[in-house]
């Protein structure tokens, strides 16, 4: 049995009861008993019933998908909250970090991250993992304590950003280092030793590039 807790600090445990079986007694049960016939013999609620039903069962199966999603890439997450946790990655600014900043340096993670697995190979699984991060993202963003549309802003916001992101790396290894410190004060204008940020991502673009995504997927930690 797998047990997650969520960000929102409910247990979640993997496996479901058998929903359909249950829901079409349920169903059975009900039309037996209070549901009026036609002058044909059909119960006239049979129809609403059962699409409400079926509407629950596929809802179910959602939830479902979106479990065992949880539990295949949950260790990529955490391993880039861990890296995100990195206090040296703070010290060249002039003020408290914030969620901003965390956030900035966990796309940027994610970013590279992308940059190194993306092939035709890997495509399907990188989309369920980049719907899985983000998934999580909002699910801080409401912990946090933000309406839907303030939500639905941030959300965009930080897809954009992403994108920008992966789009100013995409060519990383060809650039010189004055290009890739010009890269890096795009996204982190606030820090103030780009060169120190420059070579922690340096050695952290190198270290992915030496890994494979299957053992990112297999390993609880590799921060």
């Amino acid at each position: 049995m797998y047990i997650q807790t969520s960000l929102s600090n409910l247990l979640v445990v993997e496996g479901l009861p058998k929903i359909f079986i249950i829901s079409f007694l349920l169903v059975s049960l009900i039309i037996s008993e209070v549901c009026f016939f036609s002058k044909n013999g059909t119960p006239w609620c049979l129809t609403t019933l059962l699409k409400e039903q079926f509407v629950t069962i596929n809802e179910r199966k959602i939830i479902y998908n979106i479990l065992i999603m949880n539990k295949k890439y949950i260790h990529i997450y955490n391993n880039l909250i861990n890296y995100t946790r990195n206090k040296d990655l703070y010290k060249s600014l002039n003020r408290d970090d914030n969620f901003s900043d965390r956030l900035t340096l966990f796309l940027l993670h994610f970013s590279f991250f992308l940059k190194n697995f993306k092939n035709e190979e890997n495509k399907i699984i990188l989309q369920e993992i980049y719907d899985f991060i983000f998934r999580q993202l909002e699910l801080s963003i409401r912990e946090i304590g933000y309406g839907d549309q303030s939500i639905n802003k941030k959300m965009k916001d930080y897809i954009n950003l992403f994108h920008s992101m992966v789009s100013e790396i995409h060519f990383w290894k060809s650039l010189s280092r004055s290009e890739k410190k010009e890269k890096f004060s795009i996204f982190l204008s606030d820090f103030g030793q780009l060169e120190d940020m420059l070579e922690y991502f340096e050695v952290f673009n190198a270290d992915l590039s030496k890994k494979t995504l299957n053992s990112y997927l297999k390993s609880v930690s590799n921060a």
